[in-house]
């Protein structure tokens, strides 16, 4: 027989930290690698969310670490920010480190099963795809019917509870993520002042250098936070939200939690955002 490998990727967000609580919970004896990718640019609140679920999980969640910082392949990208149409972070500090850690046994033809933290509400979303013939994705949680009001009562059931950041944003993922909406660059800006100037430095400099992109669409992050734009942008959040409360019908008995950025913004998680960066 074949050597095989299970592993399960966590992001620290809400999908992936359930998936690794249920298949614990349903498949105990599964030799299970539980992994993070590690950019060094997380918010600090994931890396205290991953402490708490290695606690619950019994096992250690492996670091992996690329060998070049974001600093080295900005560099190597001539100081072009990555975007949703250049999504060289991903592929750079995410994907890459993962082919590194497993190449030795993919060459060798041990059978790797992963487990991906898609959901049964997310239909058109697929997780990512290796060449390798004898890489195998499964999706527990699609083919379990589990949706995102179930991800969060497993979190809840397990007394995990969610990362924290989500009382202020939506995703997990680098402190300076792209898809993060306008909204959010304002909270990042008020509760990690100083991450938040780390991104206005990236931003001058890739500008500088003939950078297109800034990190929010349309605006430098100096012009978001100028006070009057903060004042507009809080007032068309606020706008929104109310406006979904009023739309939306109530279910009692629904252990959803109040609509996300995502939902006040009408955004499709699937259009948006990388499944290893952000669930």
């Amino acid at each position: 027989m074949k050597a095989e490998r299970h592993i399960l990727g966590v992001s620290g967000g809400r999908d992936s930290a359930a998936l690794a609580v249920y298949m614990r919970q349903h498949h105990p004896k599964l030799p299970i690698e539980y992994f993070f990718t590690d950019t060094g640019k997380e918010l600090p609140e994931v890396y205290e969310f991953l402490d708490k679920l290695e606690g619950f999980l019994g096992r250690p969640i492996e670091r992996l670490n690329p060998d070049r910082d974001f600093d080295f392949w900005l560099e190597e990208y001539g100081n072009f920010l990555p975007s949703p149409r250049t999504r060289w972070c991903t592929r750079q500090l995410k994907l890459r480190p993962l082919e590194q850690w497993l190449r030795r046994d993919l060459d060798a033809g041990t059978i790797v099963h992963s487990y991906v933290a898609i959901r049964a509400d997310e239909p058109t979303r697929e997780g990512y795809q290796s060449t390798q013939a004898n890489m195998k994705v499964h999706l527990p949680l699609r083919e379990a019917g589990i949706d995102r009001t179930g991800v969060i009562e497993i979190l809840d059931r397990a007394d995990v509870g969610e990362p924290e950041y989500y009382s202020w944003r939506s995703r997990s993922g680098c402190t300076f993520c792209f898809f993060q909406q306008k909204i959010e660059w304002v909270r990042l800006s008020e509760h990690h002042p100083g991450r938040f100037a780390e991104a206005v430095d990236y931003e001058k400099t890739a500008l500088k250098d003939g950078s297109p992109f800034t990190w929010s669409q349309g605006e430098s992050l100096t012009d978001l936070v100028q006070p009057a734009r903060v004042e507009q942008i809080k007032a068309d959040y606020e706008k929104r939200r109310e406006r979904l409360r009023r739309n939306r019908k109530v279910n009692p008995l629904s252990a959803r939690t109040a609509e996300t950025i995502d939902d006040v913004y009408g955004i499709d998680e699937a259009a948006g955002g990388c499944v290893i960066c952000h669930k």
